[in-house]
């Protein structure tokens, strides 16, 4: 099966696939799971808790150059590699959201002195068994897109 339906953390309805751009070629969001050095690379956003980076695209970027930034931007990573997984589409109270999921690998941590909205780099050898009861990490580590992703790409937390 290559498209799942579930509740998020909010209870909005999220649909994820893991075909090719199946809901926007142009999607306005990106979130990556990074691997550095045999850890899970993750930022700690600052009202949030901890999560894998991501954001916005900006205008004139494509959706692979927004996951690069933004994992630079939020944790110091230099990408590597950058695999495409799947989108998903949220449909929530203030409408419907697009989001590009990528794995990639960093090859190295700029340390920076402004990492914007997050603490920078937090780096994991194991994700918690527990994650979606776990105060210290974000809603969107805690539905169904990274299960479904980590099945997808081998990995189990």
């Amino acid at each position: 099966m290559s498209e799942f339906t579930f509740t998020d953390y909010y209870h909005n309805q999220v649909t994820f696939s893991l075909q090719d751009h199946p809901y926007s070629s142009a999607p306005k969001h990106v979130w990556v799971i990074c691997r550095l050095d045999e850890k899970w690379l993750l930022t700690e956003h600052s009202r949030r808790g901890i999560e894998f980076p991501g954001g916005k695209v900006e205008e004139g970027e494509t959706a692979e150059d927004a996951a690069v930034r933004e994992v630079y931007e939020e944790t110091g990573g230099v990408v590597s590699n950058l695999q495409y997984i799947g989108q998903y589409r949220v449909e929530g109270k203030g409408g419907t959201i697009i989001k590009n999921v990528y794995y990639a690998d960093i090859e190295h941590l700029v340390d920076k002195e402004d990492y914007l909205e997050t603490r920078g780099p937090v780096l994991l050898k194991h994700l918690p068994k527990d994650l979606h009861l776990n105060e210290r990490f974000s809603f969107m580590m805690k539905d169904q897109v990274l299960p479904y992703s980590l099945q997808h790409l081998n990995y189990s937390k």
